[in-house]
């Protein structure tokens, strides 16, 4: 079997610890008991320092033998076909779990992130609220009638769509209780919990790194 690694950067400010999605790589093969290494490209120049690999200059990628992908939904979804625990085998289910995959990424999180952006920039009643208010009451409705999106049961469609929501902004924008019971169930798995602090663990030795260098 290939060498399944997953690349990020070597370190990122406090903010994005945590949310970097490398993450969602990890978690994934925390889930489906898929062995991994993660190695890293440097933060510093990171926006042309490994566009052979990423053409958009951003981390994850992912390296499976001579096998390349870029992009954490793309990624996610390679994996995903690794095992049964991330994607059914019978059609039913795997056509389920990839729409609502798809879904995370196209219908929740390609309005999640330009709001948050705009937000972050002072704009905070921009003119993305009231689409994503729309967004996440769709879902709130779905939500509010199962436990999990696809297949009876927890798949790599979870995992995504609870990484998008968990974000605190979008978590804290409206009342919507079956939402937060979702994303707080399934942030609360053990591979999750694994996946983050490994992460943060990562960026945390690099802090002292920096630091020792610095000192040079």
């Amino acid at each position: 079997m290939s060498e399944l690694i997953i690349w990020t950067y070597d370190w990122v400010p406090e903010g994005p610890r945590g949310f970097v999605r490398d993450l969602r790589l990890r978690w994934a093969c925390e889930e489906a008991d898929l062995i991994y290494v993660v190695k890293t490209i440097p933060f510093d120049g990171r926006e042309t320092n490994h566009l052979a690999r990423q053409p958009f200059g951003q981390a994850p990628f992912l390296s499976d033998g001579e096998l390349e992908i870029f992009e954490s939904g793309a990624g996610l979804l390679h994996l995903a076909r690794k095992s049964d625990k991330l994607l059914p085998p019978d059609p039913a289910g795997e056509a389920e779990t990839l729409q609502w995959t798809i879904a995370a990424l196209n219908s929740i999180e390609m309005v999640t992130v330009p709001w948050w952006f705009l937000k972050m920039c002072g704009d905070e009643d921009n003119q993305l609220a009231g689409w994503m208010g729309k967004r996440l009451d769709q879902l709130e409705k779905v939500l509010s009638e199962r436990e999990w999106l696809a297949a009876g049961r927890f798949t790599v469609a979870d995992l995504l769509m609870a990484d998008v929501l968990r974000v605190p902004d979008v978590r804290a924008f409206g009342d919507r209780p079956a939402t937060e019971a979702y994303v707080t169930r399934v942030t609360d798995r053990p591979s999750f919990k694994k996946a983050q602090d490994d992460q943060i663990r990562l960026f945390e030795a690099a802090d002292e790194k920096r630091t020792e260098k610095g000192a040079d």
